[in-house]
């Protein structure tokens, strides 16, 4: 039996490493983890032949040194699926199609396609299956009886955890490194609690939240120094910033290419309509700008202009205090200079009769 190196401190994990190992792991691609350094290998079947001999040969001579991460079978990933549809998805439509999907052939990216295209959806999917994932990684980590932490939990300097990663196996270190030691092992027993596999709600009053900053994670360069040689070319360092490019999809390896397989998502959809709508804004502030100068703006003609048609009597009587029948009158016929002395002479008839009726009625009064 081979003697390896100690670690003199808790194995420092990429979380979001360990994620996407497990949703890739099938059985044409295996994926191991290291116990001693705690580096990921990835079997990958595209090498030489003569390569891959030389790993097998390893891995068979070093079992205990190396421990293969589960697979997920097909009672796990339809149990992931429909735990999320009973637990996160609250509209009854919604809830029933998702069902129908999962009960029906190839559910895994049918139910994807279906998240994707709606963005209600995906995010709480993705926020469950993080959490999901984490618990089952927790317990198999757990199940190996491995003392670990997770980088991503950390709230240590870049430059202490490149050191701590360094001094691994050292026994004597510095009073900074040492002190950060310390901080490692009390966080790794906090994976050995009852919460970390059941989270609880805390009581009371929640806390005022915060206006949250998006701030990359500074993560740390990868440095191991107990790899052997036969493994090198399999090492498995993929940079992931965050868990949400981690698919749960068993045919696309990265959510880019899952995104270009879907037909149609939302967020295409979502993309053409801002781009659309950042086009009207642009064409507005250089009109109010323009406005703002004094410019004039070139009205647009019509393309049909609406005929004129010759108003009546009853449209748009004659005034003299009315506009209309000012505009009117410009567009009227004049009259022949009979009539108008026609009219002329029947206003006078008018004027007198009502003058006649006048008199007549005050000297019957005055009787």
């Amino acid at each position: 039996m081979a003697k390896f190196p100690v670690a003199q401190l808790p194995l420092i994990l990429r979380f979001h490493r360990l994620m996407d190992a497990f949703a890739k792991s099938n059985d044409e691609r295996d994926f191991y983890l290291d116990l001693v350094e705690g580096f990921l290998i990835f079997v990958d079947l595209d090498k030489g032949v003569e390569e891959l001999t030389i790993l097998e040969q390893d891995l068979d001579v070093n079992m205990e040194r190396y421990a293969l991460v589960p697979k997920m079978t097909f009672f796990e990933i339809k149990k992931f699926m429909e735990g999320f549809v009973h637990e996160k998805v609250y509209d009854i439509d919604t809830k029933e199609k998702l069902l129908d999907i999962i009960s029906s052939k190839d559910p895994r990216e049918n139910f994807l396609e279906f998240i994707y295209d709606n963005l209600t959806e995906l995010e709480k999917w993705q926020t469950y299956y993080q959490e999901r994932s984490r618990i089952r990684i927790i317990e198999w980590l757990r199940s190996l009886h491995l003392q670990f932490v997770f980088e991503e939990d950390l709230d240590l300097n870049r430059h202490i955890i490149e050191k701590l990663k360094r001094t691994l196996f050292e026994e004597k270190v510095s009073k900074d490194i040492s002190q950060s030691r310390n901080i490692l092992f009390s966080k790794a027993k906090t994976y050995y609690s009852v919460d970390a596999l059941n989270p609880r709600p805390k009581r009371g009053r929640p806390p005022k939240q915060a206006q949250k900053t998006a701030e990359e994670p500074q993560l740390t360069i990868d440095i191991y120094t107990q790899v052997p040689k036969s493994v090198r070319p399999f090492l498995y360092v993929p940079e992931i910033v965050n868990a949400s490019s981690v698919t749960f999809s068993g045919r696309f390896d990265t959510e880019e290419q899952l995104l270009a397989s879907l037909r149609g998502t939302t967020r295409i959809k979502v993309d053409e309509k801002l781009e659309a709508l950042s086009l009207r804004l642009e064409s507005l502030e250089e009109l109010s700008k323009r406005f703002g100068r004094g410019e004039v703006v070139p009205s647009f003609e019509p393309i049909f202009k609406p005929t004129i048609k010759q108003p009546t009597k009853m449209m748009a009587p004659e005034g003299k205090g009315s506009k209309i029948g000012t505009a009117v009158g410009e567009i009227l016929p004049k009259k022949p200079k009979a009539q108008e002395e026609e009219f002329a002479g029947r206003k006078k008839k008018k004027f007198a009769i009502k003058k006649v009726v006048a008199i007549k009625s005050s000297k019957k009064k005055k009787k």
